[in-house]
């Protein structure tokens, strides 16, 4: 199957849908001592929204920094944020994020649902998981505003956890979304495209959709086996820096355009193409 996956480089006649690019510009944890281009006030990260739209990104998916460049979850923040996004890059959707970050307990994750309502959001079942009283209300308070939410998870285990959440019943199976993450931040740990097909397995059929994010410069190999597989992707500073050879991007827009060529040359279309057609 592995291999299979990976010497099949048309995927034409597939019948996939069509490929989603989300832009994950830079995440909780970076700062511009990892990149000078990562961006961390408003204003930049609206600016790395218009150049990763116009590279072919879809979505990009938003983390708003404080006063000290800490991670936030602030909603003032990020209304302003998803403001000024709407400037630039009026047709990306926004998708925000209710990372814990070792700092946010779950009933300040379910407070920024309750108080932004965005129109989609990425929820870690993991992290909710801490607070298992809440959880139910969490999800269905994004039911009731019509959030999209992308579950995200870290390793099959969590995979059982959203089986287990949907056959409980407070997680629908119809229309689930979810993000797998290969490799890890912190201890690093660099993505494995061949951890993916498991992973995949896994998840399959449990969601409607899947995307994926890896740590590291493997970033684009990953991007291009779920490609293949029909998965869409998620590419940024958030997980990765580097080229595939391990030198620095220049910015986010280039690892995106990259993906986009990519994609064009294995056959695989592209949502941006579609919706505009």
């Amino acid at each position: 199957m592995t291999g299979h996956l990976l010497t099949h480089h048309n995927v034409a006649d597939r019948g996939f849908t069509p490929l989603k690019i989300t832009v994950a510009p830079n995440g909780a944890r970076r700062g511009r001592k990892d990149h000078q281009k990562l961006p961390i006030a408003i204003d930049e990260i609206a600016v790395t929204a218009k150049q990763c739209a116009d590279a072919g990104a879809d979505e990009i998916h938003l983390h708003v920094r404080d006063a000290q460049g800490m991670h936030s979850l602030d909603s003032g923040l990020y209304r302003e944020a998803i403001a000024a996004i709407a400037q630039t890059s009026p047709d990306m959707t926004v998708q925000i994020t209710t990372e814990a970050a070792g700092v946010f307990s779950v009933t300040q994750q379910l407070e920024v649902l309750e108080c932004l309502r965005p129109r989609a959001a990425s929820v870690s079942v993991r992290e909710i998981a801490r607070d298992i009283d809440l959880a139910p209300r969490l999800y269905g308070v994004a039911r009731e505003a019509d959030i999209a939410v992308q579950h995200i998870l870290y390793d099959p285990s969590d995979a059982a956890l959203l089986a287990e959440w949907q056959a409980e019943g407070f997680i629908a199976q119809e229309g689930c979304e979810v993000l797998l993450v290969l490799g890890r931040y912190a201890p690093p740990e660099v993505a494995r495209v061949e951890d993916l097909f498991a992973f995949v397995s896994a998840v399959a059929p449990l969601c409607e959709s899947w995307t994926v994010c890896a740590f590291g410069k493997t970033e684009h190999a990953v991007a291009c086996a779920a490609m293949q597989m029909g998965g869409h992707v998620r590419i940024g500073f958030e997980n990765n820096l580097c080229r595939p050879d391990g030198t620095l991007a220049e910015d986010n827009a280039e690892n995106i355009r990259r993906t986009v060529s990519a994609a064009s040359a294995m056959g695989r279309s592209l949502l941006k193409k579609a919706s505009t057609t």
